[in-house]
């Protein structure tokens, strides 16, 4: 994690950024490594007798279910959050997709969220719920909770979330809701 530590009333860097990271995907992660190679495994070394289609859907079947545990797994190792004097941009993964930005304009607040729960949006990853908002969730602990001009919430699973609420909160200070900072 990269943090930029500083009094109340000092003026914020002009990019702050964070990180939260979640070690369990890793795990996950492997399963799917497992399915795709049980998969490259029946396709090479079968000797089944019972035809050519039971094979290719267990082959197909492995292959895929690996690939998208692999992959639907590994975009949710991490998150970075960054921070800048226009926008709020949340990457996710190694290759920053799923990604978000949020243009400073369009956020009304910042609250900090001791507790945020991969149980409380129904899991990790790039969350929605009607009655709670959206949310990028890859592990359990403190976050950030954006309100938005629009009425909806925003919630980013980071650490040090308590600095980034503090940064957020005095960049708002200087921007017209609705305009382009």
């Amino acid at each position: 994690m990269r943090e930029h530590r500083h009094a109340e009333d000092a003026s914020h860097p002009d990019v702050w950024t964070g990180r939260a990271t979640n070690r369990v995907q890793w795990l996950l992660a492997l399963v799917g490594a497992g399915c795709m190679a049980l998969g490259i495994e029946l396709a090479v070394e079968s000797a089944w007798t019972s035809g050519i289609a039971p094979l290719a859907m267990s082959v197909v079947g492995c292959i895929a279910a690996g690939l998208l545990v692999l992959f639907g797994t590994l975009a949710f190792v991490h998150v970075d959050l960054r921070l800048d004097e226009e926008c709020l941009e949340v990457r996710c993964g190694h290759i920053g997709v799923p990604r978000r930005r949020i243009p400073l304009s369009e956020v009304a607040g910042a609250d900090f969220a001791p507790h945020v729960t991969p149980c409380h949006w129904g899991g990790w990853g790039y969350r929605w719920r009607p009655e709670k908002g959206t949310a990028v969730v890859v592990r359990r602990g403190e976050g950030i909770v954006l309100r938005l001009w629009d009425g909806h919430t925003f919630t980013i699973t980071v650490d040090n979330a308590e600095s980034a609420v503090r940064a957020i909160r005095s960049r708002l200070r200087t921007i017209t809701p609705g305009t382009a900072a």
